[in-house]
C-alpha cells in the first residue's frame, strides 16, 4: 500500500527508506541537542533541532542519512541543525558509505538565527563538496510539503543526484520571498498552480534539475535512492565549467519565457497544458526529454 512521503514525519521517512531495523540515530532523543538561541527569544525548541541524522543500510549497503522535520520551524536551518549535517558529512569521510542521503524539507535559513544559519549553510555546502570530492555520492530526496528553498535549495543543487516527487518543490527563493522583493506582478505566491508549475518536481525534472521524478510514495523514493548508490559524479573543474555553460545556455533559450509552460513548449513538449495532470511514469517516458504529444498512456 502506498505511503505518502509528503505526509510522513522525518523519522517515518527514514523508516520507509532504509532496511528495517538497521537505523542507528546519532545524537538521538536522549542527548537532547537543541538550539541555544531559541530559548533566549522565547521560542520553543526541539530536542533534535529539526533534523534526524544517523547510519543505516539500504539494500544491504551502508549509508548515512539525514532527514529534516518540516513540522519544526519549516525545517529551517539554524546553528545546531547545520552542525549536525556538517558532522554527518564529515563522518562520511571516515566510514565511506555507499552514499550520504539527505531527505530535504526546508524553507531555508531559520530567521531566528539568521547569521548563524547563514554560516551553517555555507559550512554544510563545504562539507558536502568535500564528500563528493572524495568520490562518495550525495543523494537528495525532495518530497516534503514545505519544499526545499533558500540555503537548502543551494545545498541540494550541490549534490550528485536529486530525486523529487511532484509534491516536492525546489528553488533558491521561496514564492513569498520573490513576491516581496519584486511584486505580485512578477510572482503571485497565492497562485498555487503557478507556484507548483514553477518550482515543482515535474518542472525540475523536465528542465534537468531533478534526475528522477517519482510518485509521492516511500517505496518509490527508496527504489530511486537504491539506484543512485555508489554513483558519484566527478567533481572537477571541467564539470563545473560544463555546469556554468549549461546555465548560460538556459538563459539564452528561456530568458524571455513568462511561464513554465512556455519553457516546456520550447523544450519540445507539444501539449504542455497536459503536463500538470500526468503521472510520474508518464513524464519519465519522455526519454531524454525529447518531443512528444504527451498522449495519455
Amino acid at each position: 500500500m502506498r505511503q505518502s512521503f509528503a505526509e510522513s514525519t522525518a523519522r517515518e521517512r527514514i523508516s520507509q527508506l532504509l532496511d528495517a531495523g538497521l537505523f542507528y540515530e546519532i545524537l538521538g532523543p536522549a542527548q537532547r541537542v537543541s538550539s541555544p538561541h531559541l530559548a533566549q527569544l522565547g521560542v520553543p525548541a526541539a530536542f533534535d533541532d529539526g533534523v534526524v541524522i544517523g547510519s543505516g543500510s539500504l539494500g544491504g549497503r551502508p549509508v548515512l542519512v539525514a532527514s529534516q522535520e518540516g513540522e519544526f520551524m519549516g525545517g529551517g536551518v539554524g546553528e545546531v541543525h547545520g552542525a549536525k549535517l556538517v558532522g554527518l558529512f564529515q563522518r562520511a569521510l571516515v566510514v565511506r558509505p555507499a552514499a550520504v542521503i539527505v531527505i530535504a524539507e526546508s524553507g531555508g535559513v531559520r530567521l531566528h538565527e539568521a547569521n548563524a544559519g547563514l554560516i551553517a549553510v555555507s559550512e554544510v555546502m563545504r562539507a558536502l563538496l568535500d564528500v563528493r570530492a572524495a568520490g562518495i555520492a550525495v543523494v537528495m530526496l525532495i518530497g516534503g510539503a514545505n519544499g526545499c528553498f533558500g540555503g537548502m535549495g543551494l545545498i541540494a543543487r550541490c549534490a550528485d543526484h536529486i530525486v523529487m516527487s511532484d509534491i516536492g518543490r525546489l528553488s533558491m527563493s521561496g514564492p513569498e520571498v520573490i513576491e516581496s522583493s519584486n511584486g505580485v506582478e512578477e510572482f503571485d505566491s497565492r497562485d498555487r498552480a503557478l507556484v507548483w508549475r514553477t518550482t515543482g518536481g515535474k518542472h525540475r525534472y523536465l528542465t534537468g534539475d531533478a534526475d528522477v521524478l517519482v510518485e509521492d510514495d516511500g517505496d518509490a523514493f527508496r527504489k530511486a535512492a537504491m539506484e543512485a548508490l555508489g554513483s558519484a559524479k566527478p567533481l572537477t573543474l571541467e564539470s563545473m565549467l560544463a555546469e556554468h555553460a549549461l546555465l548560460s545556455e538556459r538563459v539564452r533559450l528561456f530568458g524571455d519565457c513568462k511561464d513554465a509552460m512556455d519553457i516546456w513548449r520550447r523544450l519540445g513538449v507539444n501539449h504542455p497544458e497536459r503536463v500538470t495532470d500526468m503521472e510520474a511514469d508518464q513524464l519519465q517516458s519522455l526519454a531524454h526529454r525529447q518531443s512528444t504529444d504527451l498522449e495519455p498512456v
